[in-house]
């Protein structure tokens, strides 16, 4: 934040274009909100997009010769963007100009487009996939990491009030364990408490006024029932620490094996799962594969 801050104060009192900005990261720590607040500070608008979605280099002409000055352009998996489309960025990024090719084969010609002073923002859960060039071409490339308990306490206190929820302190804790570190995981579990809370207690919400109060007993329960526990592990994180010990001996054993025994896909075992699990020190990524750690061991109960 002091980075940005520093970086927005500067370009505004300038009045520049911010420099181009790569967050990095697990999923839902913030990225796109992150963007959203740095069009808001430079009082530009900001277009949306992400790297699945441009499939040919006209669809990124299209949207770069749409920007207005100043504008931000948020790219999301910007990791994805396919190499030939990504090579059009080099430019459009250092010198704020495209080379596009017209017609095919004798008539081919290519047509010089200058741009508009735009500001890129590209967020990324990967970002060693991102090549040298496309990287070093961003002013400021900064990780965003998970959260610490106290922070996920205050963002779930928040967004208990958002939508009318009168949550106890110590259930909103509780909450904020169970989240992973992560924001938006810590939103969708309340999201569920808040249902619990309603049917269970048979409150309902007025207009104006909220009568819906989750308390650390009703908090618990509904986490519960949602297969979270104590410690912010979900049924597949169970099921995948399960796998390796009672089927594979502790490992190690490759992604691609576990992912056909488990039935879910590769990358959601890698960016969803893994991260956290590797974080707490239940698995052990090597070169051979991933091997359960005598934590690991201890939280299915095997040691």
């Amino acid at each position: 934040l002091e980075r940005l801050k520093i970086m927005v104060g500067a370009a505004k009192s300038r009045g520049e274009a911010l420099g181009h900005v790569l967050l990095s990261g697990p999923p839902g720590l913030g990225k796109t909100t992150l963007a959203m607040m740095i069009g808001s500070e430079m009082g530009k608008p900001v277009r949306l997009t992400s790297g699945p979605v441009l499939e040919k280099a006209a669809d990124l002409a299209g949207i770069l010769t749409s920007l207005e000055a100043g504008e931000v352009l948020f790219i999301d998996e910007i990791h994805r963007i396919p190499k030939t489309i990504e090579e059009y960025l080099y430019s459009a990024m250092e010198d704020f100009r495209i080379d596009i090719m017209l017609d095919q084969g004798p008539n081919a010609r290519s047509v010089r487009l200058e741009l508009p002073r735009f500001t890129l923002v590209g967020a990324t859960t990967r970002s060693g996939l991102l090549s040298a060039p496309l990287r070093n071409r961003f002013l400021l490339h900064t990780r965003l990491d998970y959260y610490s308990r106290e922070e996920l306490t205050h963002i779930v206190s928040r967004s208990a009030d958002i939508i009318r929820l009168r949550i106890d302190h110590d259930a909103a804790r509780e909450v904020a364990a169970r989240a992973r570190g992560t924001p938006r995981i810590a939103n969708n579990l309340l999201y569920f408490v808040r249902d619990y809370a309603q049917q269970k207690n048979g409150s309902k919400i007025i207009e104006g006024e909220n009568q819906t109060r989750a308390t650390l007993p009703i908090t618990q329960k509904a986490l519960e029932l949602l297969g979270v526990d104590l410690l912010g592990l979900d049924e597949m994180d169970k099921r995948l620490l399960e796998l390796i010990a009672n089927a594979y001996s502790g490992g190690p054993v490759g992604i691609n094996t576990l992912s056909a025994a488990l039935g879910e896909e590769p990358d959601t075992l890698e960016e969803i799962h893994e991260p956290y699990l590797i974080q707490e020190g239940y698995l052990q990524r090597t070169p051979q594969g991933r091997i359960l750690t005598q934590r690991g061991y201890e939280v299915i109960g095997k040691r």
